[in-house]
Order: structure tokens, then C-alpha cells, then sequence
């Protein structure tokens, strides 16, 4: 696009109003008796989605997008995070304050499995999304699980918006397909109710089946040539078998996930992440948080575009009986997009 035209499309981009049909963010689920100011408190289940230019004031004020990350140690967990921050790095610590902490003092606790929960976990290649890792409750402590199940709570009804978590990953390794499903995996969905918070169960590892592929194979008497041509099929179909048991397992407890995600190969640098954000947004329940997800990814802009296109073309035929307007239109695709986008745009107007 050239430069008039896109300044020219950015100044009817501003000049848009979204129509009142556009969705909001999630709004608090319990009114608290006294509220910070930013806080916005429903009176009636009509009152869940927001005003659109009050949605785009609360979408500014929590710009960026939080994750609690869940797991065994060894689960892949900071792996997957590298990946979707298009990094190789480790990630900044901040405590529950925001204030910086020396990584070298909790880098052997992280080894262990234990530490912070409040931690905030952020990459420097994407500040747009914050992430909380809670390990420990695994071994077995009471009181870690405790203070586990306490966050969840407190941030999936935090009032202030920019506290709450709007999506938890669980990683469950394939590479110990002996223990897929722990007592931690079984206490967590049986105990711990996230409320509107989506939980997507992760199958980490799952390219570990490949190994287990080929030895089947070789016991069934093919060659370790034939075996290493035919083991991608039959690693399939394992990882769709240990899915299914997965499913069979957490779906009879009384929480069970929102979702499930087979993923293969994240050790290698520059996998790709599209399947995990598309899963996570289509968890989402409002679209406010579905466009601040995806706008907070800054390495594929084809997802953007899908996103966009799909569901502003969504809302235009719900819209069928009124007349569209163009600058409506400009307004809902950019909406998609991610901000460092909208910021070079704004510079260059």
C-alpha cells in the first residue's frame, strides 16, 4: 500500500466509530462492595459486555496478554513460551509489584519446580504478553496447591482488569506416556474451578511417539529401514491414542478443559505457534480478548489477516439489514493487527 493511501486509510480508520453490536471484554463476575477506579462492575448479565469505545478504554488498559502455565517440571513450558515470543532467550522476572528480580537468585528454585507463583514472566522480543508459571504442587504439597488454586481465583475475578489471567495453558509431556495423567493433573480439574478463564490442556513432546513408532515397528519384524519410512504413521496414530485416553481421563472430572492441543517439535527454533494461538482465542468467549490475543502476537501477520478478515466479514452479515459503512470496515480489520503495527501507522499519519 502506498504511503497516501495508507495514511489516507488510517485517517478514516480514526475517524471510524464502532457500531454498538461490537463485543467488549469480560467483565467481573462478582460486584465487590468497593472497587478500584478501573474497575467496572456488572449489575445484570446484560451488563457483561461493555459499551464499544468503553471496550477499546479497557482493552487499552490491559495491553498485554496473560497466561498462567501449568505443568510438571520438563513439561516443555518454557520452550513453548520462547516460541510463541519468537525468541531464544530466557525471560525477565518481575516480581507480583513489578519490580525486576535477579533471575540468578530463583534460577535454582525454577530447576527445582518451585517458585513464585505472582512471578511475572516477560520476554523482551514481545512485552505484549505476560506469563505466570505454577510448578511445585506436583510433589504433592497441600499448601503449594493451595496457593496455586488462590491465584486462580483471585486473578480470574481480580476487578482490575489488567490483573486478571485470560487464559491457562496445562502441559502434559508425552515423553512419559507410563504417567500422562498424574494425582496433580486429576487434583486440578477435580478442585480448581478458573471460572470463565479457558484451560487448554498442551501435549508437549508429542514427536517423543516417534521413538516408541519405531521400536513397535522393529518388534512386529519390519526392517529399521522399513520402520523409520512407516514410523511417522504410526506416530499419529499413538499420539491420537494417548489423546483420547487424556480426554477419556480429565472429561469425567468435575472441571474439565476447555480444549486440547497436540504439539510436536517446539524444541526446533522458529516453530511454528499458529494452531496454539488459534486454540487459545477460540477459547476466548468475547472478542475483545480474542483481538488483544491475537494482536499481541508480532511474527505472523497471515493470523492477523485471518482473524480479521473472518470475523469482521462475520459481524457484516449479522449486520445484513443495516448499511455498512466503509470506515466501519477499515475500523474492524485493523483491529486485528498487531499494535507496533498501529503505532508505525499512527507515526507515519
Amino acid at each position: 500500500m502506498a504511503p497516501s493511501s495508507l495514511r489516507s486509510w488510517w485517517r478514516s480508520l480514526r475517524r471510524s466509530q464502532p457500531r454498538s453490536h461490537d463485543a467488549g471484554i469480560l467483565l467481573p463476575t462478582e460486584a465487590a462492595p468497593s472497587v478500584a477506579p478501573d474497575a467496572v462492575v456488572p449489575t445484570r448479565p446484560s451488563d457483561y459486555r461493555l459499551d464499544p469505545i468503553e471496550a477499546k478504554k479497557q482493552i487499552d488498559r490491559i495491553p498485554r496478554f496473560r497466561i498462567l502455565v501449568m505443568g510438571r517440571a520438563n513439561a516443555g513450558k518454557t520452550t513453548i513460551l520462547q516460541r510463541v515470543c519468537n525468541t531464544t532467550d530466557e525471560p525477565e522476572i518481575f516480581d507480583g509489584n513489578g519490580e525486576k528480580v535477579d533471575a540468578r537468585m530463583v534460577q535454582g528454585s525454577l530447576k527445582r519446580g518451585y517458585h513464585n507463583i505472582e512471578d511475572e514472566l516477560v520476554f523482551k522480543s514481545n512485552p505484549r504478553f505476560v506469563f505466570h508459571d505454577s510448578c511445585g504442587f506436583e510433589a504433592g504439597s497441600e499448601a503449594e496447591f493451595d496457593k496455586m488454586k488462590k491465584f486462580v481465583t483471585d486473578h480470574a475475578k481480580a476487578t482490575k482488569l489488567e490483573r486478571r489471567i485470560h487464559a491457562i495453558w496445562y502441559c502434559i509431556p508425552l515423553n512419559e506416556s507410563h504417567r500422562m495423567v498424574t494425582a496433580a493433573e486429576k487434583k486440578f480439574f477435580n478442585e480448581c474451578d478458573s471460572g470463565h478463564v479457558p484451560v487448554i490442556v498442551l501435549l508437549t513432546k508429542a514427536d517423543a511417539l516417534n521413538l516408541d513408532a519405531f521400536d513397535e515397528l522393529v518388534e512386529r519384524g519390519f526392517t529399521e529401514d522399513e520402520a523409520v519410512e512407516e514410523a511417522p504413521e504410526v506416530e499419529k496414530q499413538l499420539q491420537k491414542g494417548c489423546l483420547e485416553k487424556i480426554k477419556g481421563w480429565l472429561n469425567e472430572l468435575k472441571f474439565p478443559p476447555q480444549s486440547y492441543l497436540m504439539l510436536a517439535d517446539m524444541e526446533q527454533e522458529g516453530a511454528d505457534c499458529e494452531e496454539l494461538l488459534k486454540c487459545t482465542a477460540a477459547a476466548l468467549t468475547e472478542e475483545g480478548l480474542q483481538g488483544l490475543l491475537i494482536s499481541s502476537q508480532q511474527s505472523n501477520l497471515a493470523l492477523c489477516m485471518e482473524f480479521a478478515i473472518m470475523k469482521t466479514l462475520k459481524r457484516l452479515i449479522q449486520w445484513a439489514a443495516e448499511e455498512a459503512e466503509q470506515d466501519n470496515l477499515a475500523y474492524d480489520l485493523s483491529a486485528w493487527f498487531p499494535f507496533m503495527v498501529c503505532e508505525i501507522l499512527q507515526v507515519q499519519v
